[in-house]
């Protein structure tokens, strides 16, 4: 098996609000979209994040189609957690976890986005 390309899809209500939010705070780009879909991604992400409109006819298995969220974390390792901290906070993004460091090393903080889906920063001390 050779992988040539790895991608999140996320069931949420409004997937264009998800996208412009990681588009305009986080630095993604978007790569194509459709009716009910928007795929994002960065070149130093190593996957693309898709945003899947809740209740679509096309996602499969029908009984697995509800919304996300609920006990997930997208987590992105970046290289300085506390400016990434001061620019979201800056920028007025809903911080739910403001930082911390936990005693095994990693310092992280975590936003949410107009779907409540939870964006992890963190840096590993």
């Amino acid at each position: 098996m050779n992988i040539t390309a790895s991608a999140i899809s996320l069931n949420v209500a409004d997937p264009q609000a998800s996208a412009e939010f990681a588009i305009d705070h986080l630095g993604f780009t978007e790569q194509n979209s459709a009716d009910g879909f928007i795929a994002i991604a960065r070149p130093d992400a190593g996957f693309s994040l898709c945003y899947l409109r809740t209740g679509l006819d096309s996602f499969k298995p029908k009984n697995k189609a509800g919304s996300a969220g609920e006990g997930l974390l997208v987590a992105f390792v970046v290289d300085d957690i506390d400016a990434e901290y001061d620019r979201l906070q800056h920028a007025g993004v809903p911080i739910v976890t403001p930082i911390e460091t936990e005693p095994w090393g990693e310092r992280y903080f975590q936003i949410t986005d107009p779907n409540g889906i939870i964006l992890q920063l963190v840096q590993w001390l």
